[in-house]
């Protein structure tokens, strides 16, 4: 009886040694990772490397997808828009079922210009409390109303408010009239009423809110891509947030303009540099802003812009098809001209939902890091390229090593331009 124990144990154990072994060997980790789903556009190569001698079959009516398989790869090649299947099979016996994807052939621009952007918000920003000297001791009537920094006053007296200059009757009529003002105000959280009583300074004939307010913002950014077909644009690849409330602003239409780029303050540890740039003398709208989103700044090119290095239409990678490794970015440094430089993909995340950081980006290029010391302010945009393709824009940089930042991934930023990239394939016929 002990010496059947003892074998029942020795035989247990080379059996969990076994299993643990299998699980660790190559062949069967490089099994793990063969994807359930596979997306491509058409006209694309996927390389599914093997070490065990698997292969793949797809049925004979499949018109979408096309199979070569040899000693240690199968290469799938996406031929026509639809959807399918693919078995793998180990001896003859199915191992794992795959659905390939194909998608319609899809392209973009690539931009890499400095541009100038202009945002006019949905009524007008309060950006900060002003206290009035009045007669009775200081106070700000818009503080004792209970609105807020980052409140935007859309209507006044039921009048919609679009720029600052329709703000300064209505206060001077209330307050000559010792009226409340009826404010109606956009909040995160919905709208607010509430009622305001203008006050005079004293010594000084005019009424006043005692509320900083702006009514437009502007900066400069780098454009990311242009669809020829739609005319729709992706640039900055972060939202715009107002410089003294930290909040997005809430955009009620914008202008995009070519901008120049006039010095570079170049960044440091602890210290992001910035682009300087100026718009262009002849300030020509180039398109319009119609949405700003934490992935950028989106709308409509009214004319096709070039960038003077990669004019034609280019492929984009999704997601899950980038890789670690080189890369370059497009942007300018002096003046107008766009150009290439050399970057690294530290990490990427194949993300299923969209996310702003979706890559770990670092600049390799020894000229723009002597210019800019790596990723400045204005950079922000600038369309990343891999092997061919239009994958993404740098988004941040980081504080404490400006060689290195965030990028987003294209297809996060093509989304919220409204294009639709993922049209619902056809079934394959049962």
């Amino acid at each position: 009886m002990l010496k059947y124990e003892l074998l029942r144990k020795i035989i247990g154990g080379i059996l969990l040694v076994s299993i643990v072994a299998i699980g660790f060997s190559k062949p069967f980790q490089e099994y793990l990772q063969i994807p359930k789903n596979i997306t491509l556009f058409e006209g694309q190569n996927y390389e599914l490397q093997r070490a065990t001698p698997v292969s793949a079959v797809v049925s004979p009516d499949n018109k979408s997808i096309s199979v070569q398989q040899e000693n240690d790869s199968v290469s799938l090649y996406a031929k026509q828009y639809g959807k399918n299947e693919m078995l793998l099979e180990l001896a003859g016996f199915p191992i794992k079922k795959v659905d390939v994807n194909v998608l319609k052939d899809f392209k973009v621009i690539p931009g890499g210009q400095s541009i100038g952007v202009k945002l006019n918000t949905l009524g007008v920003l309060v950006v900060g409390h002003h206290q009035v000297n009045t007669a009775e001791g200081k106070q700000s009537p818009g503080e004792i109303a209970g609105i807020k920094v980052g409140d935007i006053i859309t209507k006044i007296n039921g009048q919609k408010i679009e720029k600052m200059a329709d703000v300064a009757p209505l206060v001077q009529e209330a307050g000559q009239k010792n009226k409340d003002l009826d404010v109606e105000l956009s909040r995160e959280d919905g709208k607010v009423q509430t009622k305001l009583k203008p006050l005079q300074e004293k010594g000084e004939d005019n009424f006043k809110l005692g509320l900083y307010i702006r009514d437009s913002a502007a900066g400069i950014g780098t454009m990311t891509f242009y669809h020829p077909d739609s005319k729709k644009y992706g640039a900055l690849g972060h939202v715009i947030s107002d410089m003294d409330t930290k909040k997005p602003i809430v955009v009620e239409d914008g202008q995009i303009v070519r901008s120049t780029v006039t010095s570079i303050e170049k960044g440091s540890n602890g210290d992001p540099g910035e682009k300087l740039a100026r718009f262009s003398s002849d300030k020509e709208v180039i398109g319009d802003i119609t949405r700003n989103s934490p992935f950028g700044i989106f709308g409509k090119l009214n004319r096709k812009i070039d960038n003077g290095i990669m004019d034609k239409p280019m492929p984009i990678a999704l997601s899950h098809q980038v890789k670690e490794g080189p890369a370059q970015i497009l942007t300018v440094v002096e003046n107008d001209e766009v150009r290439l430089f050399d970057i690294e993909i530290v990490s990427t995340i194949p993300q299923k939902f969209p996310a702003t950081k979706g890559m770990v980006i670092k600049v390799t290029d020894k000229e723009l890091l002597e210019k800019t010391g790596g990723i400045v302010q204005g950079m922000s945009g600038s369309p990343i390229i891999q092997n061919g393709k239009v994958i993404g824009a740098v988004t941040h940089v980081f504080v404490n090593d400006p060689t290195s930042g965030y990028g987003v991934h294209l297809e996060w930023m093509l989304n919220e331009a409204g294009i639709d990239i993922y049209e619902k394939p056809r079934e394959k016929a049962s």
